[in-house]
């Protein structure tokens, strides 16, 4: 037994040895907490950031949602390594404006909503020069966007008034009378806007001209929000009007461990996978239109679906498993010769707990032949000494035969000495 354990005790800690040095060559696990960069409390951002927040938890990922003034705060995080994930508006980054930073995907259009006070007899953005216009807040990408399309329309300082307005208080400026007009970029319109609209006070201004739009700013989609679409009961609007949308992404840090771009996928897949307000079903997640790099991971998930691991096992074991997968081959080349080594070792072990006493025996054997009368009775003696060591000697019941052959070997030559 003793053999036994010192040569596959030692095997166990060459393994366990090595296995330790190659997890040290091996990605890390994913991290347990994430921080997803969202947008203002009660904005749409938020309460999808809410949705993957509850998904991650179902896999024992926490997630710190981050209040932010909006997308290009988002972006701001992201590239200072304060945040990890991030839904951002497209249009606002680049590999030069946001470094470190790559896309997940596509997750839906965020149309722009172009609300005018219905006093004015405007119909696209050009005819509202000289007016009072809610562009949005400092870090919103609605207030990029905004003053994109205004510079387009050769809008830009005196006599046009903009305001840093959020959503809600552009709303409740619209209703006072406050300002004229105020640009909202969003993926579906708020109750706020919508009872705006129907009770009369603002009209919904659509882009007549959004093809032009889409071909000067070729990160906007031109779509149409058809009759009715936003409610059916109060028909609004009342006839379909056509909008331009930039494309909102999920975006993250380009160190993000893979295992996570998999399973925020998945999530995406199953939050903006269904049908939208201006998309079909199975429209998004995409890789279309998107301002940054695809991450490598997300471009293979996105054109050949999930891993067979993470398609059918639960996520903490497809992780556990992939990164072991890694491990495979090399450890198979590095341990193979040395399991096969162990039995070898085994057997030359106990052999030898055996050989060890045919060399005393020999030894005895070869000085008793030239030894005087007195000498071989003290070589006998010896020899006898010998016969209850052997007796006690314990090996593996396979090694019996050969510990019986020592024996015998013992008694022959005790036999020899024993004769005249």
């Amino acid at each position: 037994m003793r053999e036994f354990v010192k040569v596959y005790g030692l095997v166990a800690v060459v393994v366990v040895a090595v296995v330790a040095v190659a997890l040290r060559f091996v990605d890390p696990p994913p991290p347990k907490e994430i921080r997803f960069a969202a947008g203002p409390s009660g904005s749409f951002y938020e309460t999808l950031a809410g949705r993957y927040r509850d998904e991650l938890a179902n896999d024992k990922i926490q997630t710190r949602v981050l209040e932010t003034p909006g997308s290009v705060e988002n972006l701001r995080l992201l590239a200072r390594g304060e945040a990890d994930v991030a839904l951002v508006q497209g249009g606002l980054a680049s590999e030069e404006s946001a470094p470190h930073v790559v896309a997940l995907a596509g997750v839906f259009y965020e149309p722009v909503w172009l609300l005018a006070r219905s006093s004015l007899r405007a119909t696209r953005i050009a005819e509202l020069r000289g007016r009072r216009i809610a562009i949005g807040p400092e870090g919103s990408g609605t207030r990029v966007l905004a003053r994109q399309l205004l510079a387009a329309n050769e809008i830009d300082g005196a006599p046009t008034v903009l305001s840093d307005l959020t959503g809600p208080e552009a709303r409740a400026a619209l209703e006072r009378g406050d300002i004229d007009a105020a640009i909202f970029v969003v993926a579906e319109p708020s109750p706020g806007m919508i009872g705006l609209i129907a009770n009369g006070t603002v009209r919904l201004l659509p882009f007549p001209q959004a093809e032009a739009y889409a071909m000067r700013l070729p990160f906007l989609s031109v779509v149409r929000l058809p009759a009715g679409a936003v409610s059916l009961a109060r028909n609004i609007p009342s006839s379909d009007i056509q909008l331009v949308a930039p494309t909102t992404a999920l975006v993250a840090r380009e160190d993000i461990h893979p295992a996570l771009v998999n399973l925020l996928l998945k999530i995406a897949r199953e939050v903006h996978g269904g049908r939208q307000l201006f998309a079909a079903p199975g429209a998004f997640p995409t890789k279309e239109r998107l301002d940054v790099p695809l991450h490598e991971d997300a471009e293979r998930y996105l054109e050949r679906g999930p891993s067979f691991l993470f398609r059918y096992l639960p996520f903490g074991v497809a992780v556990w498993i992939d990164r072991m997968t890694v491990l495979i081959i090399p450890l198979i080349t590095i341990l193979l010769p040395i399991v096969r080594f162990a039995p070898s070792a085994y057997r030359w072990q106990v052999r030898r707990k055996i050989y060890r006493w045919y060399n005393s025996i020999r030894q005895l054997e070869a000085e008793a032949a030239a030894a005087d009368a007195e000498r071989r009775r003290a070589i006998r003696d010896e020899l006898d000494a010998l016969h209850p060591q052997l007796t006690m000697l314990k090996v593996p019941d396979s090694y019996a035969e050969q510990l019986f052959e020592l024996r015998m070997h013992l008694d022959f030559v005790r036999a020899r000495l024993a004769s005249p």
